[in-house]
């Protein structure tokens, strides 16, 4: 089994495809008039309207692990994210950064060399 899609709801797809071509570096993929598609990789971003969701904000983050840490957060602000907390090293070896797209949904950018995917954490 392998999660392969993640919805980011907002409720106008050009205005989000727009931002999260900023946010990515990748123009992405239109797929119909309300779904805008972006490869990350085994998994796919879909932005476009998710019914109810577009009322409300995903609950909790999505994270994306990145290989450029440090320009994800230079595209974030210049795309227009709400910065909730700046890059930071955690306990675990993880460095990330979270934001909130225009919309409210929260997003977390973990440096893809300092993922921490399980196991036993140790202090």
């Amino acid at each position: 089994m392998r999660l392969y899609r993640v919805i980011l709801p907002v409720p106008d797809t050009e205005a989000g495809a727009r931002f999260y071509a900023r946010l990515f570096g990748q123009e992405g993929e239109r797929i119909a008039e309300n779904r805008h598609y972006f490869d990350c990789g085994i998994v796919v971003a879909v932005v476009g309207p998710g019914g109810r969701a577009t009322e409300h904000p995903m609950p909790d983050y999505c994270y994306f692990a990145v290989e450029d840490l440090e320009q994800t957060l230079v595209r974030a602000r210049e795309a227009g994210a709400t910065i909730e907390k700046e890059i930071d090293t955690y306990p675990w070896g993880e460095r990330s950064f979270y934001v909130r797209d225009p919309w409210g949904n929260p997003l977390c950018f973990v440096d893809d060399s300092t993922l921490f995917t399980g196991g036993r954490f140790v202090p």
